[in-house]
């Protein structure tokens, strides 16, 4: 049953992998970005998606973690008389 579970894993990591790749090779026309008077060279769409993609994946497990935590110190601090 591990090897099951391992090997749709692995089928669904490539599956994702292929999703992103097609996702850049389509999105090659060049961007420049611009945002409250800052601007960023002109690079394809693709760049922009995929770092945001990543920064978002960063920064959301650590609010995660933060509401978590704060949730747990709430009900802690509250259950005391």
């Amino acid at each position: 049953m591990r090897g099951v579970k391992r090997a749709v894993l692995v089928l669904v990591a490539l599956v994702i992998a292929l999703v992103v790749l097609g996702f850049v090779l389509e999105n090659q026309q060049s961007v420049s970005l611009s945002f409250f008077g800052w601007g960023t060279a002109q690079m394809p769409v693709a760049v922009f998606v995929v770092a945001a993609l990543i920064i978002g994946m960063l920064i959301g497990p650590l609010l995660g973690v933060g509401i978590s935590r704060s949730r747990r110190q709430k009900s802690s601090t509250t259950g005391r008389i």
